[in-house]
């Protein structure tokens, strides 16, 4: 069984002597394996249920799947495409997963909050900008503030856009 994290719904029960087959969610064909899959309130065949990205199968992999935007995905790609929320991490809200993103340090951005902290003027693509403790910087406005007498580290990183 596979379990699609948020949902609390249970597998109904399949019996071995059942005459009704189960028809898979993925391709409609009957399910007459020895094994199947329940997730997203529907029966897969093993072969069947698998990421939209990277193509593995799920069961093979573990015993969650992730959906959005009617994507199946793996863990992976769905921490990859939307962060560990889903959420921008500036303002908090949902990302569609057709919108373009911007990423920095495994967060993910709507396009119109990824902005200095300081003068709040978007960065574009192309643009370089330092990421610290959290915050984003255009190269402008990056701190120059010294502790014990050394350059804060920064990390600066030329901005590329995302595609979901």
């Amino acid at each position: 069984t596979m379990v699609n994290p948020g949902s609390s719904s249970q597998p109904p029960p399949v019996t071995a002597g059942s005459l009704s087959w189960k028809r898979c969610a993925g391709c409609g064909g009957k399910i007459a394996d020895r094994f199947l899959l329940y997730a997203m309130d529907s029966y897969w065949h093993s072969r069947c249920l698998k990421c939209s990205c990277c193509q593995a199968q799920l069961g093979d992999i573990g015993t969650s799947c992730y959906t959005k935007s009617g994507m199946i995905l793996c863990r992976n790609d769905y921490i990859r495409l939307f962060g560990n929320s889903g959420a921008c991490s500036a303002c908090g809200q949902s990302i569609p997963a057709s919108e373009l993103v911007m990423r920095a340090q495994g967060n993910v951005y709507h396009l119109k909050c990824f902005t200095c902290s300081t003068c709040r003027n978007r960065l574009v693509p192309g643009d370089r900008f330092h990421y610290i403790n959290g915050s984003l910087f255009c190269e402008h406005d990056r701190p120059t503030a010294l502790i014990n007498g050394h350059l804060n580290s920064l990390q600066s990183n030329p901005l590329l856009p995302d595609q979901k």
